[in-house]
């Protein structure tokens, strides 16, 4: 089994920067991507950012230049660095898992979601 942590996430005035961390743990062989997605009430689940086990990164063009998206010292670690934040970066966040790893006994190509953070931008 493969699980997805994510911590970070609070309350931050117009302007403000929060750092996003997730954490992937269980049974895993390969880590593909790791990925950052938010959702609000009136939204779909979008693609914020995410990293590829190469290094490669892509951006959603709302927050190209504002946010990082980073992997920690630990392999299955991947944080989101948010700067200049607006109140339209209000959501929940989530962190995606791409990886091969075990699912109950099977080694097959897993995608896993965290349970989501709560980012509040006020004006």
């Amino acid at each position: 089994q493969v699980q997805v942590v994510e911590s970070g996430g609070g309350l931050v005035h117009d302007g403000g920067s929060l750092r996003l961390s997730c954490a992937a743990s269980g049974s895993i062989f390969e880590l593909y991507t790791m990925a950052w997605y938010r959702q609000t009430p009136r939204t779909q689940r979008e693609l914020v950012a995410l990293t590829t086990s190469s290094g490669d990164t892509n951006y959603a063009d709302s927050v190209r230049g504002r946010f990082t998206i980073s992997r920690g010292n630990a392999n299955n670690t991947v944080h989101l660095q948010m700067n200049s934040l607006k109140s339209e970066d209000t959501a929940v966040y989530y962190c995606n898992v791409n990886a091969l790893g075990d699912d109950r006994g099977m080694m097959r190509r897993l995608s896993v979601w965290g349970q989501g953070t709560q980012v509040t931008v006020s004006a």
